[in-house]
């Protein structure tokens, strides 16, 4: 079996003078420390390292031997601006690093040899269905479980780690939802840490789920949610905000694009928590997932091993690239 063509670059344009990205780039190292990879970067990353158990060889971003072999499949991972980083002959699997919607580009099937694009997750598929039609696939990539790994119960110190992910409006999310959720678990004398997405390292999340007892998870809607699914992993039980309603990026919503419904925990099952709509809701789904959680009704980690290894998503990922050629 001859390696796979994998093709991932982060944009790093330049910004004031030609050339100035490579400057602010050795700048950005000595300021910042080494880069934490985001959540797409972690979707190649993750997907390498599947490859990688499953014995699979692979190249990454050879173009000068994608060039010279037209006939064979390049993997563009992503993201969206290496479409036109040369002039592509080669079938082209595209995903799941891809435009947040297909109105970013309307004639991509025109200009482009795409024979299939990958998505994180399923109502991102139906949302780019009407689009894309059946050559639109929902793939997940797979969580590190041997990384990712329960704590001894006896280290567990936290009732509750708040994951702060709200990413639209968060000063009004922070008075109607956020710290209404501290005053309702601080009332019942429970315990809690907060940790908010962006402004954290990955190695400080992890301290902190294991030491937690269980984690709820605040965002608007997410595509995959690796971080919950990291805490899955970890057999940390989740009270997710699952909103629904309507996909509200505001460079989308309500001009452009109205899609419903979404979901903050797309990856699901009864054995990984327990989920609410609003801070109405929030009393009664909190007394709830406190009766199972002390019953030992969960069993995140259970889930994540049936559905979301490394192995079995980058296993995933071979069938769809195959049944392609």
């Amino acid at each position: 079996m001859k390696p796979l063509h994998l093709f991932y670059e982060e944009p790093d344009p330049d910004r004031w003078l030609p050339f100035d990205r490579y400057p602010r780039k050795i700048i950005r190292r000595i300021v910042r420390g080494k880069p934490r990879p985001g959540g797409q970067t972690r979707v190649f990353l993750n997907l390498c390292a599947g490859l990688e158990r499953l014995g699979i060889a692979y190249r990454v971003n050879d173009y000068q031997y994608i060039q010279r072999h037209a006939d064979e499949v390049a993997c563009i991972v992503g993201k969206p601006h290496l479409l036109d980083k040369i002039k592509w002959q080669n079938p082209i699997l595209f995903g799941a690093a891809v435009f947040s919607h297909p109105d970013d580009d309307p004639n991509l099937f025109d200009r482009l040899p795409i024979r299939k694009i990958l998505v994180p997750g399923e109502w991102m598929r139906q949302m780019c269905e009407p689009y894309y039609g059946d050559r639109v696939i929902a793939w997940p990539v797979g969580i590190a479980t041997d990384e990712w790994i329960p704590a001894s119960r006896k280290d567990k110190d936290i009732d509750f780690l708040l994951y702060d992910k709200v990413q639209w409006d968060h000063e009004h999310y922070e008075q109607e939802l956020i710290n209404p959720i501290h005053s309702c678990l601080q009332s019942q004398g429970f315990t809690v840490a907060t940790i908010r997405y962006g402004f954290y390292k990955e190695e400080e999340f992890r301290s902190l789920l294991d030491r937690c007892k269980a984690m709820i998870f605040l965002c608007e809607h997410e595509t995959q949610g690796i971080a919950y699914q990291q805490a899955l992993s970890c057999g940390v039980p989740i009270l997710a905000w699952d909103r629904g309603g309507f996909w509200q990026d505001p460079a989308y919503f309500p001009h452009q694009v109205k899609f419903e419904p979404v979901s903050s925990v797309p990856y699901w099952s009864d054995r990984c928590g327990v989920k609410f709509k609003n801070i109405s809701e929030f009393p009664a789904k909190l007394a709830e997932f406190e009766d199972k959680l002390n019953s030992e009704d969960f069993a995140p980690r259970d889930y994540i091993l049936e559905n979301l290894t490394l192995e079995k998503c980058a296993q995933n990922y071979l069938d769809i690239l195959f049944s392609q050629q």
